[in-house]
């Protein structure tokens, strides 16, 4: 097992300085956080939300520190575990529609003591475009499957944990995996087209990866080393690499860097973030850079029509102007919640926290508007919103869906 997979647990519990221990300590149980979440205030919603349905889909991610979250396909809704359950739903009425489960073996990771049973412990994806469904595992597969039922097409194997959505483009199947390699498998058989090499691997990272993002004949993706790669999809070969972080520091707690949040492409415009580093707007053809700006952030921002809205590392929500990157408003109601990235669904900014709390932020000045409460568990995944409908699922699995009205 590699070092880095446990983020150097032990050393982090210990050293109270770093902001995303308290997130980590938190998620696994391991203490309290350094900084316990700020008081929810009271507040008048502005807008009515409504809770359509729940359901629970195994036990989540467990203690694996994955950002498991729904996908949105053609009116399904597709949801994976890690200890082993994989299945469809109804969009609209959250009934089940096909599921596949299989026994998992072995200890819980990262503790796992004995040889594991059947490889289920889904982790990437679920990922679905058209009929294929991708997903990936913590015991290093990718599998291909019928997105209609379920059924098994291909398998391949990775070199270790796929802990991050695949990306499906132009008949291939792009799969991130935990040591720093990216493969490319088509779509239709699984056989691996070409593999990039990462090379420089931090020893010490956030745990995650962001997921790949494929589009116009490339790949981009934000890497533990604190840039953001392109890569040309069909060689690997690297089109352009930007630096978004400068890893200032005395110690290698201080010089994380990681930029694995979850690229936007807006046009030909890709924004990104970095854990002590900036967010970047970047031409994507070119690999030039627009603009940039100071903001430290392990989850990424949400792209809304003028502005984009970001959460800081200490769970501050901040929102910027696309035209280059100026302050509009800042929320500190939310501080030390450990939020999400925001998801925007209409004129709203939807983040979620490790209370289990769905927040739903004005876009116009970042005052509250509604808020909702899943359960009593973290929810680390960005939400998924489809419409006037938004999907939220939390650390052990329960999901629910939620639908916002004009007025209150």
């Amino acid at each position: 097992m590699k070092l880095r997979h446990l983020l150097l647990l032990p050393l982090l519990v210990a050293t109270v300085a770093l902001s995303g221990c308290g997130l980590w300590n938190k998620i696994f149980k391991h203490g309290e956080n350094v900084q316990p979440p700020k008081p929810l205030a009271e507040f008048t919603p502005t807008v009515q939300v409504e809770k359509l349905w729940s359901t629970r889909i195994g036990d989540g991610s467990g203690r694996s520190g994955v950002r498991l979250q729904p996908t949105f396909a053609d009116g399904k809704l597709y949801l994976i575990s890690t200890d082993g359950k994989i299945e469809a739903l109804d969009a609209a009425t959250g009934k089940e529609v096909w599921e596949q489960s299989t026994s998992v073996g072995g200890g819980i990771w990262p503790f796992k003591h004995k040889k594991p049973g059947p490889d289920a412990r889904y982790a990437g994806g679920p990922t679905v475009l058209g009929n294929l469904l991708v997903v990936g595992t913590l015991d290093g597969h990718v599998y291909g499957m019928d997105a209609t039922s379920g059924k098994q097409l291909w398998s391949a194997a990775v070199d270790d944990e796929v802990v991050s959505p695949p990306a499906i483009d132009a008949g291939t199947v792009y799969v991130r995996t935990n040591s720093g390699y990216v493969y490319a498998f088509d779509a239709n058989s699984g056989e691996r087209k070409w593999l990039y090499d990462q090379a420089n691997v931090p020893l010490l990272s956030l745990r995650g990866n962001g997921p790949l993002l494929a589009a116009h004949g490339v790949v981009m993706f934000g890497s533990d080393d604190g840039n953001v790669v392109s890569l040309r999809s069909d060689t690997g070969a690297i089109q352009w690499k930007v630096p978004i972080t400068k890893g200032l520091g005395r110690t290698d707690i201080q010089k994380l860097n990681d930029a694995d949040d979850q690229l936007q492409l807006d046009g030909n415009i890709l924004y990104a973030t970095a854990y002590h580093g900036e967010l970047t707007a970047i031409d994507a053809a070119q690999g030039q850079v627009a603009w940039n700006r100071p903001f430290s952030s392990y989850v990424g921002v949400g792209v809304a029509d003028t502005q984009l809205v970001g959460v800081d590392d200490d769970s501050l929500v901040w929102a910027f102007s696309k035209d280059g990157g100026g302050d509009l408003w800042k929320q500190d109601a939310l501080q030390y919640h450990w939020l999400t990235a925001p998801a925007i669904q209409g004129q709203y900014a939807v983040v979620a926290g490790v209370e289990g709390y769905v927040h739903w932020l004005d876009l116009s000045d970042g005052k509250l508007a509604a808020r909702m409460r899943l359960s009593k568990d973290a929810i680390r995944a960005r939400p998924v919103v489809n419409g006037d409908t938004v999907y939220v699922e939390d650390v052990k699995g329960h999901v629910a869906a939620y639908r916002i009205n004009a007025s209150p």
